[in-house]
């Protein structure tokens, strides 16, 4: 790692990766990557590093860890009615294998509902139509922040415009592992079979449970922050309840209570996944009795999943004021919401309270982000595995590109402790998951990167503070 400043380190300039780069728009013009059509996921550990184009459809995965080659470009079959990439996200995958051994696919959605799953080498690894409308943002969240109760299973969420969708861990990981099994053998299929691999009818439907959340309106961002207590009269039901928050045009901030059904959701999965093995069979079949036969031209586009019960809790609305990014924090306790007057609400999720305001940041992105705080400098030349998470001091980071710096603030109501000058063209980024360690010396802290568009120069900011 080469210095760069007193508070930001270089961890790679990916130059070698300058050919993928600007298939997605890199070099084209300063400052490509404010481009609202350009998204990013940084990887988990920071090994790879993902930028989508919309305008051009093409996907790029850049490995940032030494890895081989320059990366690998990827332009996914998407028919008109499927839409171009909107939003991009890393996914772990559980191998079980020996210690150190990671996987991990990558998470595409389409302008049109559509869902797929990529592995790091190009390969499609599921296809799936959610709900007729754009993907504004995919989030795979660890719900592992405390051990002692009950705070859900790890999920990815897929936000639309007034609704939002999620996909249980366990369901992910059984799917994502099964396609990786199927990978290989699939590149040998016979070329009339090849012709329909990219078809969501060659793969088995993913349970998930989606909700509609456009009570207050339609939103910009959404978030699932975690489990929250039933109703009165519901202590006993078997349900899961989870608290969605939502921002957006006519409501600033909404909350919504998210009641999963179980029962719908088992029984859907079983009947999905018996109905797309049968039809996927009797296709195979009809193609080989009468290969002769034209394929119909266009197949019908899989019907909606039908909304699980949702109740609105409250919500603020301040015109002319419009919601316009929700970030969380890695508990999902607290929420950093960005709005059109350039003000950052930050809001207890779970007493629905704004607890603090900044004014000032047009335009800004946040992140939340883990730092040693008044720590022995000669501590800090030991490795960070060394400490534990109470070592650590929760902030939050305004990246505040029209003012050219990135600023930390500690959480809650502490004074800012950090401001770095950062040039246009840069973006934020944090890895999706951590991949933490059982050993609870080996706590692996929330980290923030920037990355610069322009140089190729992708940075950490250093946890050491003081």
């Amino acid at each position: 790692m080469a210095p760069r400043g007193h508070h930001l380190t270089e961890v790679a300039l990916l130059a070698s990766a300058s050919g993928c780069l600007a298939a997605a728009g890199a070099g084209e013009r300063e400052g490509w990557l404010d481009d609202p059509s350009v998204v990013a996921s940084l990887g988990p550990r920071a090994h790879d590093l993902a930028v989508a184009s919309a305008a051009r459809s093409v996907l790029a995965i850049i490995p940032i860890d030494g890895g081989s080659g320059g990366g690998v470009m990827i332009k996914p079959a998407l028919g008109p009615d499927e839409g171009r990439i909107s939003a991009v996200e890393w996914v772990p995958l559980d191998v079980g294998g020996a210690e150190g051994e990671e996987e991990v696919a990558l998470a595409v959605g389409t302008d049109a509902g559509w869902l797929l799953f990529y592995s790091p080498a190009g390969d499609l690894l599921h296809k799936q139509s959610i709900y007729p409308a754009k993907i504004m943002k995919l989030n795979f969240s660890e719900r592992k922040e405390n051990a002692w109760e009950d705070s859900g299973s790890d999920e990815l969420s897929v936000v639309f415009p007034g609704v939002i969708a999620r996909c249980d861990g366990a369901d992910l990981q059984i799917m994502l592992q099964k396609s990786f099994q199927e990978v290989k053998p699939r590149m040998w299929k016979d070329k009339f079979e090849q012709e329909d691999a990219d078809d969501e009818s060659s793969f088995e439907r993913m349970p998930l449970q989606i909700w509609d959340v456009s009570k207050f309106g339609s939103c910009a961002d959404a978030a699932i922050v975690g489990l929250m207590p039933p109703p009165l009269l519901e202590l006993q039901s078997s349900q899961r309840h989870y608290c969605a928050i939502t921002v957006g045009e006519d409501a600033v901030v909404s909350a919504y209570r998210l009641s999963e059904d179980r029962g719908r959701s088992l029984v859907g999965a079983i009947l999905s996944r018996g109905v797309a093995a049968t039809f996927s069979t009797i296709s195979s079949l009809s193609k080989i009795l009468w290969r002769s036969e034209p394929s119909p031209t266009k197949k019908p586009r899989p019907k909606p999943q039908s909304f699980a019960k949702t109740s609105p809790l409250t919500c603020l609305k301040d015109s002319p004021r419009k919601g316009e990014r929700l970030t969380l924090s890695p508990s999902g306790t607290l929420a950093a919401i960005t709005d059109s007057l350039g003000r950052i609400l930050l809001l207890d999720t779970r007493a629905l309270v704004a607890v603090r305001l900044w004014k000032g940041y047009r335009d800004a992105s946040c992140l939340f982000v883990e730092m040693l705080l008044n720590k022995d400098k000669a501590s800090s030349s030991s490795t960070h595995l060394e400490y534990t998470k109470s070592d650590y001091c929760l902030c939050l980071a305004i990246h505040a590109p029209r003012k050219g710096i990135i600023e930390v603030w500690q959480m809650r109501t502490g004074p800012r402790i950090l401001a770095i000058p950062c040039p246009k063209g840069s973006r934020i980024l944090q890895p999706s998951t951590r991949f933490s360690s059982s050993v609870f010396t080996s706590y692996t802290p929330l980290e923030v990167y920037l990355f610069n568009g322009d140089s190729g120069q992708l940075s950490v900011l250093n946890r050491h503070i003081g």
